[in-house]
């Protein structure tokens, strides 16, 4: 096991994409391995990290689909629990900009049914990052169970955090009432313009961030779409450009960006602790390295991060 790890704890989700059927009266459906924690997990394995993905995994149809995902872009599966029930499944409808509402199918799924005692083995003696978020945090009953791995985690690795909101399935009051305490227990918030708004509503980003600063948490980005991406670190911002590129859909390009953030971080070893060494400079080289991922991402189809030596010939044909 690399002692530059990095643990994800999470949801898979089968994000279903509604395509032309071949006869009227018929939808077709064409389904890719998603959901936000799986998704940053396979991202960083892409880029080059050793990644662990700590998922309750169903033996169905899709089940198998994430499983195979997960494999071929080299996630490390050993805690992976074989859970007996259903998948959670999303059905997608893209706008003309590519931008996905999302209809869920997750009730009693299986992501949602943490126990203590599955997660109490799991050893991070060589993990420098736990990194969570999405509806695992926030659902129950496995999201207070996955709250105490967090505060158990805390003392011996950096922990971030992505709330990816879905009003659909949890009132944003949920999220509210304990986006304090997970403040508390983070090192890295990374949220998008779009939670920002059904969290604080009508508060400028720079005003949230304060209040989260003030709550715990020490590093703030907040993704805005083609406007890039705003940072603070204890108060200090910064701001960086969103990388050109011409979009597909915008699926899984948080997920993205995330995974580039730590991976970026992790590399540069600023990763293991409090973030005691990091630096605003470090903070803008970071964040732009994660805006070429995520744009990498929106040019393709569904939540689909680029593998290393992409990233690579990407650099390389602009010539930085």
């Amino acid at each position: 096991m690399s002692p530059r790890q990095i643990t994800v704890l999470g949801e898979c989700v089968a994000d279903a994409f509604t395509e032309p059927a071949n006869a009227p009266n018929e939808l077709a459906l064409r389904v890719l391995p998603g959901g936000g924690p799986a998704n940053t997990a396979v991202a960083l394995a892409r880029l080059g990290t050793s990644a662990r993905f700590l998922a309750r995994l169903s033996g169905d149809v899709f089940g198998r689909l994430f499983r195979a995902h997960l494999e071929a872009s080299g996630v490390d599966l050993a805690d992976v629990v074989s859970a007996a029930e259903p998948s959670t499944l999303a059905v997608a409808e893209l706008d003309a900009a590519g931008q996905a509402a999302f209809s869920f199918h997750a009730q009693n799924t299986a992501d949602w049914q943490w126990t203590s005692a599955e997660l109490a083995g799991v050893d991070l003696s060589g993990t420098v990052c736990v990194h969570t978020g999405s509806l695992a945090l926030v659902r129950e009953p496995g999201g207070a169970v996955v709250e105490e791995f967090l505060a158990e985690a805390a003392p011996r690795a950096t922990i971030s955090i992505d709330p990816n909101v879905r009003p659909l399935l949890v009132r944003p009051d949920a999220y509210r009432s304990r986006l304090a305490s997970w403040c508390g227990l983070a090192d890295i918030l990374r949220l998008s313009a779009d939670d920002l708004e059904l969290l604080l509503p009508g508060t400028p980003p720079e005003q949230a961030c304060d209040i989260w600063h003030a709550a715990g948490v020490r590093l703030v980005v907040i993704t805005l779409g083609a406007g890039g991406a705003l940072a603070s670190l204890d108060g200090e911002r910064l701001r960086v450009s969103a990388a050109a590129t011409r979009v597909v859909d915008t699926v899984g390009a948080g997920d993205s960006f995330t995974a580039g953030l730590l991976h970026h971080l992790g590399a540069r070893g600023l990763l293991g602790g409090r973030l005691t060494d990091l630096g605003p400079d470090d903070v803008a080289e970071a964040c732009r390295f994660a805006a070429r991922v995520a744009a990498l991402t929106c040019s393709v189809a569904g939540p689909n991060p680029p593998w290393q030596d992409q990233l690579a010939r990407l650099t390389t044909a602009a010539g930085a």
